[in-house]
Parts: C-alpha cells; structure tokens; sequence
C-alpha cells in the first residue's frame, strides 16, 4: 500500500480522506496548509501526494511545483472546485499532476479510482523496466554458461533456491560470476518481473553508501537538493544485491542489520520508518568465517545474511567448461566486432584448457575479447596473459613495501620521457593496490593513502 500525504484546508475532508483510505490500507498524513504540506515533503518521502487547489497564502499548485522540484517521484493528484478546474487541466496537461478530481458527493470514491490507476502505472512501469532489462541482458540460468558437475550443481541449487524469500550469501573468487548467479535467482523467482538493483557495497565510501541504500531527505548533507529514495525502496517488491558485502563497515554493518530484522529503512536526514518488501541476495569473495574470527564483520549479520550460502566454483574446479565458455565469448566479441572469425584455434584453446586463471572467468572473457581485437584471420589465436611477478606489489610500496628511488644525480634512460616515466609508475602503483585489495576500489585508495576520487581519477586517466 502507499504512503499518502493529504493536504486541504477543509478539516472535515482532511478526516474523511484520513479514514477512508486507511481502510484500504494506506499510510496517510494529513495537513490543512500549502506551508504545511511544503514542510511535510522537505521531511519525508510519499508514494502520492494529494492536494486541494484553492488553499489561502499557498495553494495547492504552488504545493505540485514544490513536491515537483523537491521529490519528483512523488504523483500528485489534485483537488479541485469549479472555479479551479481550468488550472487543474493545465497542471495535468503540462505534466507536473498525475490526476485531477472534482468536488462532489463522490469524492471519495473517485480520489479512490484515482490513486489506484497512479499506483497501477507505477507497477507497470517497474515491470516493463524489468522486463525490457531481462529482454536486454538475457540473465537467466542459460546465461550461466557450463555443462560440468559443478555448474550443474550450481544450477539445480538456483532453481531449488529461488522460489523461496530467503535471504541468500554467494561467496566465490573474484571474477567467477557471483552477480550473474544472484541475477539467476531473481528471474527464477516470484519477484522476476519486479526489480533487480545491483550494488557494489565496496565501490561507496559509507556516508555516500548509506544515502544510496536508505535514500535521504533534502538538506540532509550538502548538495542534498531534493529527496531521493534509496536503493531499498527502489527494488520494492523486488531484489537487492549487494556485491562486496564484506567491505561494509562495522557502522553500516550495523545499519544493515536493523534494515533486515524491521524490514524497514530511515532515509538520512528523516525521522519516520518506510517499510519495504525486498529480497536480499549478498556477495562476497572474502572468508566471512574468517572475517567474523578477526571481528572485521559482525556475528549477527553473518547468520542474517547466510541462511542459504550458495558458492560459485573457480574456474580451476570445471576446466571442462573453458571450451564453451571461450565459443560463447568467440561468439558474442566477433559479432559485435562485426568480425567473421569461425573458430579457435586448437592450440589456443589447449592453452586456455591449461591456463590456471587466477581471474576465473572474467579474465578468460577478456583474453578473449582481446584476442578478437586483434585477430585478422578466420581463425582466432589467443595469447595467454602474461604471468605477474609475484614481487610486484611490494616493488611497487603497497602496504609495506617502499618505491625505489632514484639516486642523486641521477637521469633518465636515453629516450625515456619523465612524463611517461612517472605515468608509468603511477599505473603500476595503481594496478598493484587493486590486486592486493581484490579489486576493492576504496581499500585501494586506502592502500596508496590517497582519496577515493582522485583514485577514481586516476583509474579513468590510465583506463584500468
């Protein structure tokens, strides 16, 4: 049901609207002012908005214009007399009402018709969304691509999985497909025509992460402009993944937790609780058993996110998979090259049949996207990725190591730029943090002592 906010200056058809849309289940506020409806929405966030035209000092199309700019996704349904029905027309013409209703005897029954074709819409909406992002992406059990015991395995366990509400925990190495197995499970439940939102908990410092998940109200922080729903509210009826769970502070950890135990969220900055209906399905390629020994991830939340643990084998475990999967992504980058490239080469494909893959199927797909790029035949040979020193990273000063100096006096190489010397430098530095963070960008960032977004920055400079 919706959060509803009723604003007139009639009491008596404040108190009618407030009983009878209770009864249908809807949360309702009322008020009797455009001041006080504006103060209402700076200090919450409503499904729909219903407001009388004719109101003194602020009326009701000064209250549209303000939920407009201060949560515009909030459908506001208008009250209107004869005399206001002109600028009722208008609103709904230029697009800022939803919906207009006439005073009469059957008010009631018409704000009623009213708000269930506004909700109607929005369901439609989110479930075209779904549908057109499923049609797109084709994320489904055919999509995880492998015929070996363990991918069977995999598979039946999704399909045994899905058509419960359970809170599920997919841990396995980076790179081997935990996202697309959380997707396998949200188009193979109930909630496939609902939302699928996707979230990397490592990607956001924890003030921005908390205003993603739970939304805030305007004002909250600086640059808060306008209410925004969280990420929670926008996979209603749907499903929320959070991908590196493990890099969630113990603060927002505890956050976490209460949002699963009420099913409820408070956007930062509000002081009311919204309710939400939404699956959670976690990720992590992190030992969390590990994790909570060190007191680095919280007990409770562990048992509150693990009540089915689902894990997605290495790459190492099905090497009978590699030949479909390296046909499949042959497939997918020569057609989108517009390449005809027919097959691979058997000696190739030996090679990526031995190859130990450190980065499980995401590097293969790269090695192979790649290889695509470069070919010029009808046949595709692919060279395997060049192995890492092991001493890399400590070459390279991160987290314990120190950067070789140059010594006093000393000059470049002949025909060695500087610019190209340090840039150089600097890429190493920044593509060791992300190996040794498992590609947590803000630990990595953490790792090299510098700021989020100037690691960021640098991430685009050098296109890592």
């Amino acid at each position: 049901m919706a959060n509803i906010l009723v604003c007139d200056d009639e009491r008596s058809i404040c108190e009618m609207l407030d009983i009878a849309l209770r009864r249908d289940g809807h949360r309702v506020e009322t008020v009797q002012s455009g001041q006080a409806a504006k103060n209402k929405i700076d200090g919450a966030l409503y499904d729909l908005i219903i407001t009388d035209i004719k109101m003194p000092n602020i009326d009701g199309i000064e209250v549209l214009r303000h939920a407009h700019r201060v949560s515009p996704d909030s459908p506001v349904i208008l009250i209107t007399a004869v005399e206001d029905y002109e600028a009722a027309v208008e609103a709904v013409k230029a697009g800022g009402a939803s919906d207009y209703i006439r005073k009469s005897p059957g008010l009631v029954d018409e704000i009623k018709l009213a708000i269930n074709r506004v909700l109607e819409k929005l369901v439609l909406s989110k479930q075209n969304f779904a549908l057109r992002r499923d049609a797109a992406s084709h994320n489904s059990l055919d999509n995880i691509i492998g015929s070996s015991r363990a991918m069977e395995k995999l598979k039946q366990t999704v399909r045994t999985v899905a058509s419960t509400a359970s809170t599920v925990l997919i841990h396995g190495e980076s790179g081997t497909g935990k996202e697309l197995v959380a997707r396998a499970v949200h188009i193979c439940s109930p909630r496939a025509t609902e939302p699928f939102v996707s979230v990397n908990c490592g990607a956001f410092p924890e003030t921005l992460l908390e205003s993603e998940l739970f939304g805030y109200l305007k004002g909250a922080f600086t640059g808060a402009n306008q209410n925004k729903r969280g990420l929670f509210e926008v996979a209603g009826g749907g499903t929320i993944f959070l991908d590196e769970i493990s890099e969630m502070t113990l603060a927002m950890q505890v956050k976490l937790l209460r949002v699963l135990q009420e099913r409820t969220v408070r956007p930062v900055g509000g002081t009311s609780e919204i309710p939400i209906d939404v699956r959670v399905i976690a990720a992590t390629n992190r030992d969390l058993d590990r994790s909570v020994a060190e007191n680095q991830f919280r007990e409770d939340l562990y048992y509150r996110l693990s009540v089915i643990p689902i894990r997605v084998p290495d790459l190492r475990e099905r090497r009978e998979d590699i030949p479909l999967l390296a046909n499949h992504f042959l497939k997918k980058y020569a057609a989108a090259a517009n390449r005809s490239i027919l097959r691979m080469n058997k000696a190739s494909l030996d090679a990526l049949c031995g190859y130990e893959w450190p980065g499980n199927v995401r590097q293969l797909e790269n090695t192979v996207e790649r290889a695509v790029a470069l070919e010029t035949t009808d046949e595709l040979h692919v060279e395997l990725p060049a192995e890492r020193p092991k001493a890399r990273a400590a070459a390279a000063g991160v987290g314990g190591g120190s950067i070789s100096e140059v010594a006093p006096g000393a000059v470049l190489p002949e025909g060695v730029g500087m610019e190209g010397y340090v840039a150089s430098i600097e890429r190493t530095l920044l593509q060791s943090a992300l190996d040794r963070s498992n590609g947590v960008q803000t630990k990595a960032a953490d790792l090299l002592s510098i700021s989020y977004r100037s690691f960021r920055h640098l991430m685009k400079k050098y296109e890592l």
